[in-house]
């Protein structure tokens, strides 16, 4: 979920500092924004379908649920995955060219940090909730991203647009996307897109622009139809991507703004501790639902707000705390040292 590099050498000087990875690499904390403003949203998300205490209801449940519950279907069912599944492509391939200056065989380390992403969302799946999606990263990573590895870049990029329209054309929304935002996220990384996104403004700006000049009107033909309509899916999935963008590009353009201090300080901790908070949240919904009680189904926005809240505010203090003494969250270090058979060091350097 996140990027990294070689575990550093316990002798090496000056690698314990946040702003730069193992390897020399300059940490992208744009990167570490936009995974920790994703998380929330999809927290957000799948605070009643993780209510359901393992079973699953439709994305589009907001979206019918009357006006109360009509904001989720518009700004945040199907908007932040997409953002996810990018940055899970972007992580793989950052990580791909670390270990291809570290080790002989890259590939094979990458397919080790996968399976244990498997064998991590399997038991997340079947202890705690069927709607997991890290077996889905897996699998798909597994079949569809390790292998794009051998391909050069402009056919991962065909690719990509071509696994990312075909859904889209066929109203599918949700999981079909993920092969091809995956091999998207690979793209902008291997044609250095990601390395220069912190330095550029027209980009971003320009983007934005047209994402919401897309967002719009596919918006409008969202509320326009019924979730029960084959036209419904086609216009929710499209939005989903469009506002998704518009979300990717505005917090870019907020980097560039006075505003960064506080945007890093409020989303970076979450984002570096992705994977650690993604599985603690399923528990913490959980108890929070048995404390609410009720069907998840009528809960009010309020309601779904006040469960976010209770979440997120405990996960962003302890991640903050945590990540002053330590380099990584603790399941974030577990499954970097699984994915290196190496031990790296976990407490910071005084």
């Amino acid at each position: 979920m996140s990027h990294e590099t070689l575990p550093p050498a316990p002798r090496a000087a000056g690698l314990g500092r946040p702003t730069t990875t193992s390897a020399g690499r300059p940490r992208v904390a744009a990167l570490d924004v936009l995974r920790g403003f994703a998380l929330c949203g999809i927290l957000l998300a799948n605070i009643k379908p993780i209510s359901y205490l393992g079973g699953t209801v439709p994305v589009t449940g907001a979206a019918a649920a009357g006006q109360d519950g009509a904001w989720l279907g518009l700004l945040v069912d199907q908007r932040f995955f997409p953002i996810f599944s990018l940055l899970f492509g972007v992580g793989f391939s950052l990580l791909l060219d670390s270990a291809s200056r570290h080790v002989p065989r890259p590939r094979m380390l990458l397919l080790r940090r996968l399976l244990i992403l498997l064998a991590l969302g399997l038991a997340h799946m079947f202890l705690l909730w069927r709607g997991d999606i890290l077996t889905i990263y897996a699998v798909v990573g597994l079949v569809v991203l390790l292998p794009s590895t051998w391909l050069p870049r402009r056919v991962v990029a065909v690719l990509a647009a071509v696994l990312i329209a075909t859904p889209l054309i066929l109203g599918s929304n949700g999981v079909p996307l993920v092969p091809g935002l995956f091999l998207l996220g690979s793209a902008l990384t291997r044609y250095g897109v990601i390395d220069r996104m912190e330095r550029s403004v027209r980009v971003p700006a320009a983007l934005v622009l047209v994402f919401a000049a897309g967002a719009v009107p596919a918006l409008w033909l969202q509320i326009g139809t019924q979730p029960g309509e084959a036209a419904f899916s086609v216009w929710f999935a499209l939005a989903g991507l469009l506002v998704a963008g518009v979300y990717v590009c505005a917090l870019l353009l907020l980097l560039k703004t006075p505003l960064r201090p506080a945007l890093q300080k409020v989303f970076a901790p979450l984002g570096r501790m992705a994977l650690t908070n993604y599985l603690s949240a399923t528990i913490l919904v959980l108890v929070a639902a048995r404390v609410i009680g009720g069907s998840p189904e009528g809960w009010s926005s309020a309601t779904v707000l006040l469960i976010a809240g209770a979440v997120l505010v405990p996960q962003w203090l302890v991640s903050t705390l945590w990540l002053r003494r330590y380099r990584q969250g603790p399941l974030e270090w577990l499954w970097r040292w699984a994915t290196w058979a190496r031990r790296p060091p976990l407490r910071r350097a005084p």
